[in-house]
């Protein structure tokens, strides 16, 4: 059963699983439906075709499923899907897809912080921390374990790759492959994420691995082609660390920073 503060307001429409808690001068729209064990504190906003999935917490002030700021959007349905365990703190707005049958995708277990942002259909993985003032513009990709640091700011259509990590006040405007740490303005690939992999469980030669990919697209002055040729070729090919940075830079079609 859900516990509704007297002073929210829930639409007639919303859907609320099992044992969610809305808090005072808290507001759900119509079309919104809330997984199990949903938490808003007050104040706190879930509007748009929204569907959050079980356990997800949203502080004061946050506006989760907020419409598109793409001037290309016209009247319609798009709508915003949230995975579970999701936490979105003070004033955080995450903006529902751009046209009919669009959609903004966030995986699970994400930490979104006070004033983060993220965009029209954009594509978010799971284990995410983005980090206070950052932004993530329309349509961009994020991968699994990512760290997003303090005031940085993603541009369209960037991708980022799994177990990467874009430094404070970074401005990205290529595509930051797995496994590295990126910073600068323009973001820059400065090294491998050793602590992040450490931590993720890679190997010690795992970690090697990455540092040799780091070593022929970044190091050794070759192009695209050849540092994938070289990649491709090398003893660790058929391993994780290989295929998911040779995957990565194959199809970047903004260039990699």
């Amino acid at each position: 059963m859900a516990t509704v503060h007297p002073t929210a307001i829930v639409e007639p429409g919303a859907q609320l699983g099992a044992n969610v808690t809305i808090g005072a001068y808290a507001y759900v729209g119509a079309d919104v439906t809330l997984g199990a064990g949903c938490v808003l504190h007050h104040h706190a906003t879930v509007e748009g075709f929204t569907q959050l999935g079980p356990d997800c917490e949203v502080f004061p002030y946050a506006v989760i499923g907020g419409r598109t700021q793409d001037l290309k959007a016209r009247p319609g349905k798009p709508g915003l899907k949230v995975g579970a365990r999701n936490v979105f703190r003070e004033y955080v707005s995450v903006h529902l897809g751009t046209q009919e049958g669009e959609w903004t995708l966030l995986g699970d277990d994400n930490t979104l912080l006070a004033y983060s942002h993220i965009a029209h259909d954009c594509v978010i993985g799971s284990h995410l921390v983005i980090s206070s003032h950052s932004a993530v513009a329309g349509h961009v990709h994020v991968g699994d374990h990512v760290n997003i640091g303090w005031n940085a700011g993603i541009h369209q259509f960037c991708r980022i790759g799994d177990h990467a990590m874009v430094a404070a006040c970074s401005k990205c405007v290529q595509d930051v492959p797995p496994f590295v740490i990126a910073d600068g303005n323009p973001c820059e690939t400065k090294m491998i994420n050793v602590v992040g992999l450490s931590r993720a469980g890679f190997t010690p030669d795992e970690v090697a691995t990455a540092k040799t990919l780091h070593r022929l697209f970044y190091r050794e002055g070759l192009n695209a082609s050849q540092a994938l040729e070289k990649a491709r070729a090398l003893p660790e090919a058929a391993g994780r660390v290989v295929q998911a940075f040779v995957g990565f830079a194959a199809a970047t079609k903004r260039g990699l920073a």
